[in-house]
This record gives structure tokens, C-alpha cells and sequence, in this order.
């Protein structure tokens, strides 16, 4: 079991844990990682586990890459020694005895390796690159502006003290998705590194920043024509992405982006992956305010698991509010998979409204696909589409990239 790593932390800093309890004292908290197949039951049979071994799991993250492998996040506390030999014998000894779960794939290191192979050496000049001002940080990355060959470009760094086999494997995924996709509502490639010493990707400059921000951030009420615009570009762009067998997995407001034009694209693929062969996913991956019931359940699911997400961004665009912004994202999951919905204003237009409603249905049959929702977007466009305004004449605001 190579796969299998431990890590002590100190604390939660997951806004997302799913521990709401406030202890008076922060226990000793350990980091266990699983390298295996994606398959069914398997993030149960791993909670179970740790379950049995006296362990309580804190937090719990999925990571997949398009050729299978699933990477299983826990943090737990209930083993009380700094000490971690122990711990990882008892898992050895615990996962042998247990035959759904001998079949752990080799060391996660050598899945890094395959999928380097599979990228294969880039064209990419890293002397071009001109780095400048840092306009973002997330959890993992450093996002900067740039130019490279003269191009407005965004450069976005894996940061040193979170280089670990997972946030490799999720940084060489997005590579892989990148560098496959060509459509004008999904951002562009320019190139990436990862054989130095830092793990880079290079994609173009929106100037309009991300959708969460120019939603949320500046409270703006957004005319019809403009919400719809909007809607259909990131519509179109997911139904290439579903036609080409690559299923995003974390639709949400923050990883579209706006640019010149008011042109929406799709953006942020680590969690993505291609719909396999030989079944549906289980995992759950995503942000729970834009989660299907069916992956809160950890339930099989396909790519109408980013429709259901859609309908939540779709009732972004309609309220210029934050999903469940009254609850914490765990009671949001929670309350999605118990059924309960956002409530949609009563002065949405009935056929948006109406279709926001099918696209969260519970059932992920009955969800159309975004061809369908395309078409009807452009039908109720069509009576209220005003005449194109000219170039200069659009503004966009001056913000950043996600």
C-alpha cells in the first residue's frame, strides 16, 4: 500500500469541513490519502475503514483524473500520538482483510508519471513568459497576470507548500482537459510546465474577472438580454464539453469567466474528467452550494450532475444572489440531498424559470441536456434580442481573473 500517506495537521481550515463542532481544544489531527480505481461504494468503504479503527473523520475530499484513478482525502483525529507507524499498520492490516479493498493501485507517484507521459513535452517557452502582479490566491495556487509573446496571459502557479501527489495529479488533470478543448466558451490554452521545479498552466487573460464576483461583489441588478447572453455562452460551452466526453464536476460562478464582448468561458478543470466506458462516477467532487443530490449521495451520476449545477448558476444570474447564503455549505448539501430547492422570484420570466426547475429536477433523467437548454435560451432571446451595440460602446468591467 505505497498509496497509502499520513500527515499530521494541526487544524481545520476548510470553510467546507464537515466537523461543525467547536471544541474547546483542537485535537491532533492526522492526514490519511488513498490512491485507488474509481469505483462504486469505494469513498464508503474507506470511511468505514478508518470507522473501524476508532478514527472520526473531520473532512473528506474526492479528487479524480480522466483515466480513473481517484485520490480519497481524509482528515481525521482519534489516533493521540504524533507518532503514525502504528496508525499505518492497522490500515495495512485492516484494508487486507478486507477484499474490496486489496485492489489499492500502485503508488500515486507513478500515476504522475503516466499522465507526464501522456502530456508530453510541451512547445511551451518558459524564457517567454513575462510575470507580473499576483491578482489571486486559492487554496493550492498563486494566480498572476503575464504576458507571453506579447499576449495578455494568466499564469497559475501549484505553490510550493502544497506540492503533494493529489494537487499534482488534479494540476496535470487540468493540463490534460486544457490541451484537448477548443471552443470559444472555454478558456484558452497557451501551454504549461511540470517537469521544473514549479507546476505552471498558462491560459489567457479575462479582464471581467470571474461570474461570482461580478454577481456578488458589486450587488448589480442585470437586464434579460444580458442574463441570457450569458447563459447561452456557458451552455454552449458545456455542451461541447458533454459531446466531447469531458464532464466538469464544479460548475459553478467562480469558474466562469467574463471577457471583452461580454463572452462567457468555462474555466478551472482539475476535478474534471472523461465519462468512462464502464459506468458512471461516484465520487463526490464539486462545491456543495452548486452539488447534485446524487453525488451529496454518493450515488452513480453522469454529466447530468453539471446540469443540476447549472440551474444553480442560472438562478445566480436571475437574483444576483448567493446560493443558500443563510446556510453553511454543509447545510446546503444536506438540505439539496433532503430536497429542498432555492426559491426562484416570482418576476423571473416563467419559461427561464421554468426551465431552472427542470435542470434541478431530482431525478438526473429528466434533466434536459444543453443543447436543449441552448435552444430554448436563444427562443427567448430571439423577441428581445436588442441591436448589437457597438465594440466600444460595451463595458466590461476592469477586473481580475479568477
Amino acid at each position: 500500500m505505497e498509496d497509502l500517506s499520513l500527515g499530521r495537521r494541526k487544524g481545520v481550515d476548510d470553510f467546507e469541513a464537515i466537523s461543525a463542532r467547536r471544541d474547546t481544544e483542537i485535537p491532533l489531527l492526522h492526514e490519511i490519502i488513498f490512491s485507488s480505481n474509481d469505483k462504486p461504494k469505494l469513498l464508503s468503504q474507506l470511511s468505514t475503514l478508518l470507522s473501524d479503527l476508532g478514527l472520526n473523520i473531520r473532512e473528506a475530499h474526492v479528487f479524480s483524473t480522466t483515466d480513473g484513478l481517484c485520490l480519497d482525502v481524509f482528515v481525521v483525529d482519534g489516533w493521540e500520538t504524533e507518532e503514525t507507524d502504528g496508525l499505518l499498520q492497522q490500515l495495512k492490516e485492516t484494508a487486507k482483510r478486507n477484499p474490496s479493498l486489496s485492489n489499492l493501485t500502485s503508488s500515486a507517484s507513478e500515476r504522475i508519471s503516466e499522465l507526464q507521459e501522456k502530456i508530453g513535452e510541451s512547445e511551451f517557452d518558459r524564457d517567454l513568459l513575462q510575470i507580473e502582479e499576483k491578482i489571486a490566491s486559492g487554496s493550492s495556487g498563486d494566480l498572476y497576470r503575464g504576458t507571453y509573446l506579447d499576449v495578455d496571459v494568466a499564469i497559475k502557479y501549484l505553490r510550493a507548500e502544497h506540492v503533494n501527489d493529489n494537487s499534482k495529479v488534479e494540476f496535470l488533470q487540468e493540463i490534460m482537459i486544457l490541451r484537448s478543448v477548443n471552443h470559444e466558451n472555454v478558456v484558452r490554452f497557451y501551454g504549461a510546465c511540470t517537469k521544473q521545479r514549479k507546476y505552471l498552466i498558462v491560459t489567457e487573460y479575462m479582464a471581467g474577472g470571474n461570474l461570482y464576483d461580478f454577481l456578488h461583489k458589486h450587488n448589480k441588478t442585470l437586464e434579460l438580454s444580458f442574463i441570457l447572453r450569458i447563459a447561452i455562452g456557458i451552455s454552449k460551452g458545456m455542451d461541447y464539453l458533454h459531446q466531447n466526453n469531458i464532464i466538469h464536476r464544479d460548475l459553478k460562478s467562480a469558474n466562469l469567466l467574463i471577457g471583452d464582448g461580454q463572452v462567457v468561458k468555462i474555466a478551472d478543470f482539475g476535478v474534471s474528467r472523461q465519462r468512462s466506458q464502464e459506468g458512471d462516477m461516484t465520487a463526490e467532487t464539486g462545491t456543495y452550494r452548486w452539488m447534485a443530490p446524487e453525488v451529496i449521495n454518493h450515488k452513480p451520476y453522469d454529466h447530468k450532475a453539471d446540469v443540476f449545477s447549472f440551474a444553480i448558476v442560472l438562478w445566480e444570474l436571475v437574483t444576483s444572489k448567493v446560493p443558500y447564503e443563510n446556510l453553511t455549505p454543509l447545510q446546503a448539501a444536506l438540505s439539496v440531498r433532503q430536497g429542498l430547492r432555492l426559491v426562484i422570484p416570482s418576476g423571473v420570466h416563467p419559461r427561464i424559470s421554468k426551465l431552472i426547475q427542470r435542470c434541478w429536477g431530482e431525478n438526473p433523467n429528466t434533466r434536459p441536456v444543453f443543447s436543449e437548454i441552448t435552444a430554448e435560451l436563444e427562443d427567448i432571446l430571439q423577441p428581445i434580442q436588442p441591436p448589437p451595440a457597438p465594440k466600444e460602446a460595451i463595458d466590461i468591467p476592469n477586473k481580475r481573473y479568477r
